[in-house]
């Protein structure tokens, strides 16, 4: 059977086939996680961090249609700046082909486009997971079950405590997938340090994360790691601050029946607003450190490859 692969820019290709380190970025923090123009210099600024310790960064999205690693400056001011643009998870890909449509990309749909371009580490900010009373409506995000799918380690700040952290940790012990967090033993919780949970392991420092990541997928687990990175200490909110103000934004959704896809978004703008403007500048610092992070697993990696 052959699988469909996205189309790489020049940059990118190049750095595949000679084996140098690649990191994949995720495309919905520009079409939909932050405004303009915080989003095009958040992106902008990820590149940077990636090229500065040592990889090329490959953003990947749907662009009119075509599945894209890899994007040039132009196409990422067009694509931040760009109206109707779609949100696709990895089951709506087709679809945005058959369509043509500009989509950004979820961690589901970027997580299995890097795999099929032959990108082995994502950095993005944090994945989905189950949500509060999934119990009850069965919102599980794509997000845990790609990474029981595929080979992708995904760097992360850990899951927003929007939401059930408990519950999406043991979805991720079913489905298989070892999380690791970098230089802790507590898993946290997006803008905060810690979620008052432990991740199942601790390694401290990225040629560790690279080792069991190569040892990983020699047993042919096939599943993906996830690789929890706690948010710089100088960017985190205090618990009390942000639990309080995502309470409040996530009472606003329910009593306006605000769910699943527009839920996430929707919570992350809210939650700005109540934060006057500091959950953006922490999204901003988190999404970079794990860059920072994903960028010399890479350069470990394809070290270890190459020996």
């Amino acid at each position: 059977m052959s699988l469909l692969k996205p189309q790489l820019s020049p940059e990118v290709a190049a750095a595949l086939s000679a084996g140098r380190p690649v990191v994949a970025l995720e495309s919905t923090i520009i079409t939909h996680g932050m405004p303009y123009p915080a989003n095009l210099e958040t992106a902008l600024g990820v590149e940077a961090v990636v090229r500065d310790n040592g990889a090329v960064p490959a953003t990947i999205a749907v662009i009119d249609g075509e599945l894209r690693a890899g994007l040039e400056r132009h196409e990422l001011e067009t694509l931040a700046q760009a109206k109707g643009v779609v949100k696709a998870s990895g089951r709506d890909l087709a679809v945005a082909m058959v369509r043509r449509q500009t989509a950004g990309t979820t961690v589901s749909a970027t997580m299995l486009l890097a795999d099929l371009a032959g990108i082995e580490i994502f950095a993005t900010g944090g994945v989905g997971g189950v949500h509060r009373g999934a119990e009850q409506t069965f919102d599980i995000s794509a997000d845990l079950t790609e990474l029981g799918r595929t080979r992708t380690a995904v760097v992360c700040a850990g899951v927003k405590s929007i939401l059930d952290i408990s519950k999406t940790l043991e979805f991720l012990e079913t489905q298989r997938v070892p999380v690791i967090a970098f230089g802790t033993e507590d898993f946290p919780a997006f803008f905060t340090r810690q979620s008052g949970y432990k991740a199942d392991h601790r390694l401290d420092s990225p040629e560790e994360i690279a080792r069991a990541m190569h040892l990983h997928h020699q047993l042919g687990t096939g599943t993906g790691l996830l690789i929890a990175n706690p948010i710089p200490q100088e960017a985190a909110l205090t618990p009390d601050f942000i639990d309080g103000t995502i309470a409040d934004a996530v009472r606003e959704a329910e009593e306006r029946g605000i769910s699943r896809k527009e839920l996430t978004p929707f919570l992350l703008g809210r939650i700005n607003e109540l934060s006057k403007g500091e959950s953006l500048k922490a999204n901003i610092e988190l999404v970079r450190n794990n860059a920072k992070l994903a960028a010399q697993m890479a350069v470990a990696y394809a070290a270890l490859k190459r020996s």
